[in-house]
């Protein structure tokens, strides 16, 4: 699966999917980092069929207005430290990674994740 990982989000976190065999990238690996713009991100998911991993409710207006990106990952967690993030991640991706194969958008929460679209 690929994943884009949008800048509020750690760069630690593109680091995990990577080393659990995911092609992952971070915003801040882009040509303009951390200061890309949604539109940006958004041709990059597009054009390398990237999931847009995020906890920008910006990006869920644009997938439902638009369809863009084509495919969402929304972390709803709050705040919430890394390592908590990180155990979340460990629990959910596999059930996430065979969902999206069916669904575009999905919401990870302190709970669980839950399938939107």
């Amino acid at each position: 699966m690929k994943f884009l990982v949008d800048a509020q989000l750690p760069r630690r976190l593109a680091r995990w999917l990577n080393a659990a065999g995911h092609d992952t990238i971070h915003t801040f690996d882009l040509p303009n980092g951390n200061k890309s713009t949604d539109a940006e991100i958004n041709v990059i998911a597009e054009t390398e069929q990237r999931i847009v991993v995020t906890k920008d409710a910006d990006f869920v207006n644009s997938f439902v207005l638009s369809g863009r990106p084509p495919k969402l990952l929304l972390i709803s967690t709050g705040n919430i430290n890394n390592t908590e993030l990180e155990a979340l991640i460990v629990r959910a991706i596999p059930g996430i990674v065979a969902d999206f194969q069916s669904h575009a958008f999905i919401e990870l929460n302190r709970a669980g994740y839950v399938v939107r679209s």
